[in-house]
């Protein structure tokens, strides 16, 4: 089994994500959601067909979405199997946090790594996406 498949977005915080989220939209011309991030569009090698995304978003510095990782940003990958994968990653030892959510556009799972660091496992439903909607 490919355990990951891409990359599916990169989370941080800021202590001003608003004056951020205008600093990227002014310099880097980023077209800003409603839901506070940025959404890059890609098609899949294998299967130019699908439409595929990565999320970018910046979060309040007091956010507890990243607990209990240790660190200011939060990587997520793109898995084909969530379940399977967080089977096998809690039999090799690896620590799982939390429990597996699901969503109109996708699985998420989250592991913790040596260093403290959260990541984010996503298993996406692409059908599922609204532009507009908050990702995970």
């Amino acid at each position: 089994m490919t355990r990951i498949t891409g990359l599916g977005g990169i989370f941080f915080k800021a202590k001003n994500p608003e004056q951020l989220r205008d600093w990227y939209k002014k310099h880097l011309h980023f077209d800003i959601s409603p839901w506070g991030g940025k959404t890059f569009f890609w098609r899949e090698a294998e299967n130019p067909e699908q439409i595929a995304r990565t999320e970018w978003s910046i979060m309040d510095d007091k956010t507890t979405y990243l607990d209990p990782g240790q660190k200011d940003f939060m990587i997520n990958y793109r898995v084909e199997n969530l379940e399977l994968l967080l089977q096998e990653l809690k039999a090799e030892g690896v620590t799982v946090a939390g429990e597996i959510e699901s969503y109109p556009y996708g699985k998420f799972g989250w592991i913790i790594d040596p260093e403290g660091q959260k990541i984010e496992l996503w298993e996406p439903i692409e059908s599922g996406f609204d532009e507009a909607a908050e990702p995970s």
